[in-house]
């Protein structure tokens, strides 16, 4: 089998005016960056407006192993499959960030036969939306730090900064750093910090903006700082959001591209799942709903953090009903779970396969508390044995879930057939009861406790005094009645990457918590994870090259 990154090379990729046609979108409302790649213009979002929503799907998984899921690969293949099965179908992602790219993962668009391309181009700059986004969480930091040395007319306190500077990069060295050294002339010394781009809360805001106006407004609202007296200082207050804006003008537009079988694919936004909210642009997945029969849209890792948010932050405030969800599993990731080392994954083990089910399990339990039907679908590997697809098949079908196997890496659209058609199924025969796992009313210390105890099974929630100090001060200042957003490790349902399967009854550690006002939610960090990740042992990038003009080893 050749790699990823060989099977996208050879694609024979359309004209990206064929792609857009297949949504009767005309020439004219594109905006082109090259042959295969081009932004959606206002004029498009506009004439659309009245346009009946299709169905919309979420696809989501169990928690990340090393054995892989293939979440992104299914969302590909199955948008495939619906194509060939006559359906006018559209898949909704996030950008790659370039620090997993040239960290752990070495790329993120999808896999053998399902995959979006250009892949290279996708995973490598794109349209230069993170640029954008990087660029205007800078222009305000420096305009933050300008204002301070400028004789600071709002009397901010250096000591009461929260923002943050960013950099779409896995850099640990930046996470805790030292400004303004040298002269006066070079700025006031504080303390400052580092978040990957995908964190950052201009991001969040991006991918929750209906349109200019309400970006606009979302980034007057971003708190920077705060008063000796415990005045929160705002975007707003430094005269940065107009500026901010033009920078956003054109990434705030979505992203078409293709897969491998010229499926249209849109591509907006990027938050992270572990430590942002982990779902495309509501611009794209609405303008895709307007002009496509189905959507199948993804949420980042596991259905404890992607789907949650997914339900939780995307479709609250956007006023989206997911009508399904398809969530992703494999054997060997059930292996994995049950105590299986990496390396004895492809024998059968039914005793660990019966152990490690648990982690799905509970994924199935959790979205059944949000009232959307699901089917539960095994990302096949050649070394699955018969045993053990009839047993998760049996599991699966006890709890009132469908089930289909997928093999979309190895035959793309063709191998998502059998899935496409339960999902057709379920769409005509289950009615979605999508609902919010909480009321926004709740106190944000209830509403966090209602995700620990209720989504990831822990048994009580611990607070260090600092996210207690902050949880009083966010609610005096009238934000206790916004979502939370949690940052957790992916690896666990719990805040402990080592616990795998389901745990029960554990402490949830809650270290810090701050208010994206902008983006309209509250981020609570819990355990060890970090928003500004670092490079492994032995980084993805030492492995990516180019060669007689062709990118090589991403992915």
């Amino acid at each position: 089998m050749k790699t990823d990154i060989e099977i996208a090379q050879e694609a024979e990729m359309v004209h990206i005016r064929e792609v857009a046609a297949k949504l009767d979108i005309s020439e004219d409302e594109l905006e082109l960056y090259g042959k295969y790649k081009a932004k959606l213009s206002d004029e498009l979002i506009s004439r659309i407006e009245g346009n009946e929503d299709g169905k919309l799907v979420l696809v989501t998984a169990v928690n990340p192993t090393p054995a892989g899921e293939g979440k992104t690969t299914v969302t590909v293949g199955l948008g495939q499959a619906l194509g060939r099965l006559g359906k006018k179908a559209s898949i909704a992602l996030r950008e790659p960030s370039l620090g997993p790219c040239f960290g752990i993962k070495g790329g993120a668009a999808g896999g053998g036969y399902s995959q979006v391309v250009p892949m290279e181009d996708l995973n490598l700059h794109f349209t230069g939306d993170f640029h954008a986004i990087t660029s205007a969480n800078n222009l305000l930091a420096a305009m933050l730090d300008n204002h301070i040395q400028q004789g600071n007319a709002l009397g901010i306190d250096p000591r009461q900064v929260v923002w943050k500077r960013c950099l779409d990069m896995n850099d640990r060295v930046l996470r805790n750093i030292v400004v303004g050294l040298g002269s006066r002339m070079d700025g006031y010394v504080r303390e400052d910090h580092f978040v990957i781009t995908v964190a950052s809360e201009i991001m969040a805001i991006l991918c929750l903006a209906k349109d200019m106006e309400d970006l606009k407004d979302r980034l007057s609202k971003i708190i920077v700082a705060y008063t000796a007296d415990g005045r929160p200082v705002t975007a707003k207050d430094l005269n940065a959001v107009g500026a901010m804006a033009a920078l956003l003008k054109d990434a705030l537009k979505p992203n078409l591209i293709q897969t491998l079988e010229h499926t249209p694919a849109f591509v907006h936004g990027g938050p992270f799942a572990n430590i942002a909210h982990g779902c495309n642009s509501v611009r794209a997945t609405r303008l895709a709903l307007k002009l496509s029969d189905i959507v199948v849209t993804e949420a980042g890792f596991g259905a404890d953090l992607g789907a949650e948010k997914f339900m939780d932050i995307k479709c609250r405030k956007a006023g989206l009903s997911p009508d399904a969800v398809v969530l992703v599993a494999t054997v060997r990731a059930l292996k994995y779970n049950g105590g299986v080392e990496k390396g004895s994954l492809s024998v059968e083990n039914l005793d660990a396969l019966k152990a490690g089910i648990v982690n799905l399990e509970k994924h199935i339990e959790n979205l059944k508390l949000f009232g959307v039907p699901i089917i539960v679908t095994l990302n096949r590997f050649v070394t699955d044995t018969e045993a053990e697809l009839s047993f998760v098949k049996e599991f699966v079908e006890s709890r009132d879930c469908e089930f289909a196997l997928a093999q979309v890496w190895e035959h793309g659209g063709q191998g998502g057939e059998e899935l496409a058609k339960k999902v057709l199924q379920v769409l005509d025969t289950r009615k979605s009861a999508y609902r919010p796992l909480y009321e926004e009313e709740l106190p944000l210390t209830d509403k966090i406790e209602t995700i620990a105890k209720r989504i990831y099974g822990a048994g009580s929630v611990v607070y260090s005094a600092q996210a207690k100090k902050q949880l009083e001060r966010i609610t005096g200042l009238g934000f206790g009645n916004l979502p939370v957003c949690m940052a957790k490790t992916q690896y666990s349902l719990s805040d402990d990457p080592v616990k795998l399967g389901r745990p029960d009854g554990f402490e949830l550690s809650v270290r810090e918590v701050y208010v994206s006002a902008g983006a309209g939610f509250v981020v609570v960090i819990t355990g060890s994870v970090m928003t500004m990740p670092g490079l492994p042992k032995a980084p993805a990038a030492e492995k990516i090259d180019v060669v007689d003009g062709r990118i090589t080893g991403l992915f």
